[in-house]
């Protein structure tokens, strides 16, 4: 069972949250006051981003949208300063369809990435000499592509949870769990910040999500672009003045200009969806929507996805969900407020295709979904659907395994209190494992 601590905490989240719910019900809203979007919440608490390596990563901010709130956050670990990581041609991947244990038991730890920590004169870091990376306080400011120098790493996209209504991107919470995914699973993390409930209705979250996943790829053919014209007109690996940049790039692609963080160190033939919560719904739509896009999103590749207690519900209840209505944190009576502030009132179903997975027609086939790992916890009333999912997935021979949490609740592995609990970094490290299957040059990197 979870501890008296958690006990008392859910209690005091419920509480609140359902009073805020409530309060946004009953209050009329007017469209017209908020036209641009509302992504944080006044009594969320943000972290600021940092561009210095203080704790193995940099973050910045950008807003891609000029129309909405539409922001993201990219978490860069320090890794992506060593030298780059090549395939190795004596191994031989392994089959993606390779069962995953479910099993705590069998977690292995990483080897540790390299380089990570060195000092600048060790010879490891002489290919990077001259290329300024930072400024003297440590800052990392990005530069020009580099191939034959740079380490590209690849792209995890994340979605926050907080029922439609609340999370952002920017939360302490989500900056710390973001942090420890990208050191754990050696990605660049880009923390979706998508327009919040009710202000903004289903589905502009879901369009959101898609709407970056298009950005990821502009920004690498962007990227590929700056590198043909730097090393056209002045050798591969010139410099080129930010001006020079920017009236290229707007001649051919409008008033776009190049991420560098992303076209330095991003490889997003390499790209994983990871959603948490009412995320996970969002991830999944974003990995149908990558499969029936096909070739259209090159070089963009989903090549797995991570779904972390998914908000997924249906008109036919299941065990769970009758047993555990009553649940930790996030019962069922606070779930069904929060969709009737996402759904639109003349669209609220629980066998909305933004609720449930198995509804007939909902998407690509199932056999075309990308392997998809599925996170549960025991006293999460929306665990069994969830699970039928991932069931549903690994009978069309999709890898979908299931990882379930003993004693665990609703967001265990990413509600602020729990962050640093023994669960919560296990889950993380299971998530690494499974992850690095699909994201590894060397192929699996783990012996079960």
């Amino acid at each position: 069972m979870p501890t008296v601590a958690v006990k008392l905490y859910s209690v005091f989240f419920k509480f609140l949250s359902k009073h805020r719910l409530q309060n946004r019900i009953q209050t009329p809203l007017d469209e017209s006051s908020n036209p641009y979007g509302v992504t944080t919440r006044p009594e969320e608490s943000i972290s600021a981003s940092n561009p210095s390596f203080t704790d193995g990563v940099a973050t910045k901010d950008i807003h891609i949208d000029p129309f909405t709130a539409l922001s993201i956050r990219i978490f860069l670990p320090e890794s992506s300063l060593s030298p780059p990581e090549q395939p190795d041609p004596k191994t031989k991947p392994k089959s993606p369809q390779q069962d995953y244990p479910n099993s705590l038991h069998h977690r292995r730890n990483s080897d540790a990435p390299p380089n990570v920590g060195v000092p600048r004169n060790d010879p490891r870091r002489t290919s990077f000499e001259g290329l300024n990376l930072r400024s003297d306080n440590n800052v990392y400011r990005g530069y020009s592509p580099l191939p034959q120098n740079c380490r590209k790493l690849p792209i995890m996209l994340q979605f926050h949870g907080g029922g439609w209504v609340s999370g952002s991107n920017e939360s302490v919470a989500n900056d710390f769990f973001c942090r420890r995914i990208a050191k754990l699973c050696d990605v660049i993390v880009v923390a979706v910040g998508y327009r919040l409930a009710p202000e903004n209705k289903y589905p502009a979250a879901f369009e959101d999500g898609l709407k970056v996943l298009n950005w990821l790829g502009k920004q690498a053919n962007l990227a590929e672009c700056s590198k043909s014209m730097g090393s056209g007109a002045r050798g591969v690996g010139a410099e080129f003045t930010k001006a020079e940049v920017q009236r290229h790039i707007v001649a051919a692609f409008g008033a776009s200009i190049v991420e560098p963080w992303l076209a330095a160190h991003a490889d997003p033939s390499r790209c994983v969806l990871l959603g948490v919560s009412c995320g996970a719904n969002i991830a999944d739509y974003v990995a149908c929507k990558a499969v029936e896009a096909g070739r259209l999103l090159d070089p963009v590749k989903v090549v797995a996805q991570v779904l972390m207690y998914p908000f997924f519900l249906g008109n036919v209840p299941t065990q769970s969900e009758i047993k555990l209505a009553n649940s930790y944190f996030y019962d069922k009576a606070m779930c069904m407020l929060a969709w009737k502030l996402f759904l639109p009132e003349e669209e609220f179903s629980l066998d909305h295709p933004a609720a449930n997975p198995l509804i007939p027609g909902r998407g690509p086939p199932l056999k075309l979904m990308p392997p998809t790992l599925t996170v549960v916890a025991e006293h999460d009333w929306m665990r069994d659907r969830a699970i039928a999912y991932s069931e549903a997935l690994r009978k069309v021979n999709v890898d979908a395994p299931v990882l379930e949490y003993k004693d665990a609740v609703h967001e265990f592995a990413t509600l602020d209190m729990l962050l640093k609990t023994p669960q919560a970094q296990a889950c993380a490290e299971d998530i690494a494992i499974w992850v690095k299957k699909y994201i590894s040059f060397r192929g699996h990197e783990f012996s079960y």
